[in-house]
């Protein structure tokens, strides 16, 4: 008899969060954009727009690293990082240059930490530099990334994509060049990442 109950509970809670998960509205909970090109046609695009100078990003970071680990295999998650200000660039070209060394995970969390955890003052290519040396980063190879033809192309498609899903602050979430989730709309980091996961079944049940 406890186990049968115990069914019938499970299944009440299943429709609850079925149901829950039915109420989130298109202009309420996420708004739908001017559609975006994305890299893949087979897998949902997730996009995580970001900042490293940015405290909410860093407080969204090891949430959403969570979140990664369990991402359907059917999702394509990029970064990328915002500019707003002429000033953000230097962010920006130091992610875009790790990533070309093949080194952007490596130092992605140790950037964010050492801005907002122990207070460094990385908002120039000099300061940068120079704290991606003391980390092990070769100098020399660093600056030829940084200054690289490639990364402005990357730069100026980074910019392109905060202005086509119309980004107003960060942290932000694209999802398949259609839908856009902010803290603001969602109301929490948590409930950010929720909202994603109905819109990664959403555009997965429509590529289908």
């Amino acid at each position: 008899m406890f186990k049968k109950l115990s069914y019938i509970g499970l299944l009440l809670f299943l429709a609850m969060g079925i149901a829950r998960a039915e109420t989130y509205k298109e202009g309420v909970d996420y708004l739908r954009v001017a559609e975006q090109p994305t890299q893949s046609t087979d897998k949902v695009e997730v996009l995580e727009f970001f900042w490293y100078g940015c405290p909410h990003c860093y407080q969204f970071e090891p949430i959403l690293e969570a979140w990664k680990k369990t991402a359907p295999a059917h999702v394509e998650f990029i970064r990328v990082p915002a500019v707003f200000r002429p000033e953000w660039k230097v962010h920006a070209r130091s992610y875009y240059a790790l990533q070309a060394m093949g080194l952007g995970e490596k130092y992605h969390s140790a950037i964010f930490d050492a801005i907002h955890k122990d207070k460094n003052d990385l908002y120039s290519e000099a300061a940068m530099t120079q704290f991606l040396v003391s980390r092990g980063v070769d100098k020399d190879d660093f600056k030829a990334a940084y200054d690289s033809f490639s990364i402005d192309g990357q730069l100026r498609k980074a910019i392109q994509k905060v202005q086509g899903y119309g980004i107003k602050g960060v942290p932000a979430i694209g999802v398949n060049g259609k839908y856009l989730v902010s803290g603001s709309s969602a109301g929490s980091y948590e409930n950010m990442l929720r909202i994603v996961d109905y819109l990664i079944k959403k555009e997965a049940g429509a590529k289908k």
